[in-house]
């Protein structure tokens, strides 16, 4: 393999996929980029079994071939080095990068060893825009579990209805639900994402705009878009018939500016205690909003807000951070706040946009 490259362009490339390939003391293999140069591009491959990414860049190919390099290793030292042009070649079964500055060797592992990258052609494709499908991820994967006790719900549930594209996660405290417009596709099978691998897709998509393509068969999703190609496991699993939980009525109605609810919020976890608690009260005949948070080592804050309420008074305790997560996704100045009562979930979302829902179940006492 020899080859010569534009330094950013292998940059990029490298911040892509290479922090995929994490510290693998059982198979070290995993740690490693792969290198092929075909057909006058570069692809660069990184698996850790569960997730997997290839990028291609255009190269001068002298020689073509493969190797495998240890990928954190390679990446820091191309992304310290100041020259524009990079020559990289195999030489003793090592990895040469020469620059008009620099000379390294690095050493390669067996590229034999790298696991294939598997292509779900065999399934079902759809194409969505690339903005529309990360806001969709963005808007609900910090709802997923942390735990992986329960796979599909450390996962974020897409399915298609009605021409809209559905994303919903849950940890059974809280929920969020994104939906976004799209052309109708008959052959678009319900997925679980593994969430750990929905943070990696929105990591590298982020910044990119044409449109994608989804193929999908049992096990496995790919994504495609402009020299990238993705591949995740999915989770073999049911996601909770959680539309039976979505309150429609409620005992009382809030409106109210969600800068101000942001603000707020701010204000009260100062002095919220180890529990990040904060208590709601709902004052419809004075239309007042209040949080009330109070810590026996510093001190205590009632913060009041006005706001449009209907129904009863209320007052309830709140989880501080299961609040403020849900304010980036809602694409609205003024939100609605709906509650029916102790132990039942409330539900957030936008006035102007109201294509997502949040709920989130209140603290006890």
């Amino acid at each position: 393999m020899k080859i010569e490259c534009i330094k950013d362009k292998l940059t990029w490339g490298l911040d892509k996929v290479a922090k995929i390939a994490g510290k693998n003391l059982t198979l070290p293999i995993l740690s490693c980029v792969l290198f092929e140069v075909k057909n006058g591009l570069l692809k660069i491959k990184t698996t850790n079994l569960d997730f997997g990414a290839e990028v291609s860049i255009p190269v001068k190919v002298i020689e073509e071939g493969t190797l495998a390099v240890p990928g954190h290793v390679v990446t820091n030292f191309i992304e310290n080095i100041n020259d524009r042009i990079v020559l990289l070649e195999e030489k003793e079964n090592n990895l040469a990068i020469t620059t008009e500055r620099n000379k390294t060797i690095i050493k390669t592992h067996n590229h034999n060893d790298f696991p294939n990258i598997p292509n779900p052609t065999k399934g079902s494709s759809i194409k969505i825009n690339t903005k529309d499908f990360i806001n969709g991820l963005t808007s609900v994967w910090y709802s997923a579990s942390t735990s992986t006790i329960k796979p599909e719900l450390s996962s974020v549930h897409i399915y298609e209805q009605s021409e809209e594209m559905i994303f919903v996660a849950t940890d059974s405290f809280r929920l969020a639900e994104k939906r976004i417009k799209v052309k109708k596709h008959n052959n678009f099978l319900p997925v679980l994402i593994p969430n750990k691998n929905i943070q990696e897709i929105i990591r590298i998509l982020g910044g990119l705009e044409d449109d994608l393509e989804i193929n999908f068969s049992k096990n496995q999703l790919s994504i495609t878009i402009e020299g990238l190609y993705l591949v995740s496991r999915l989770v073999d699993g049911v996601f909770p018939d959680y539309k039976q939980i979505i309150p429609k009525e409620f005992k009382t109605e809030v409106i109210l500016l969600k800068q101000d609810l942001i603000n707020s919020l701010k204000l009260a976890h100062i002095f919220s205690d180890n529990f990040n608690q904060v208590s709601v009260h709902c004052l419809p005949k004075k239309n007042l909003f209040e949080l009330k948070t109070k810590n026996n080592d510093i001190g205590e804050n009632i913060n009041q807000l006005k706001a449009t309420i209907k129904g009863e008074d209320t007052d309830i305790n709140f989880n501080y951070r299961y609040l403020s997560d849900a304010f980036s996704s809602i694409n609205s100045d003024s939100v609605f706040v709906g509650f029916n009562g102790l132990g039942r979930p409330v539900v957030l979302g936008g006035i102007s946009d109201k294509s997502f829902t949040y709920l989130v179940m209140p603290m006890n006492k």
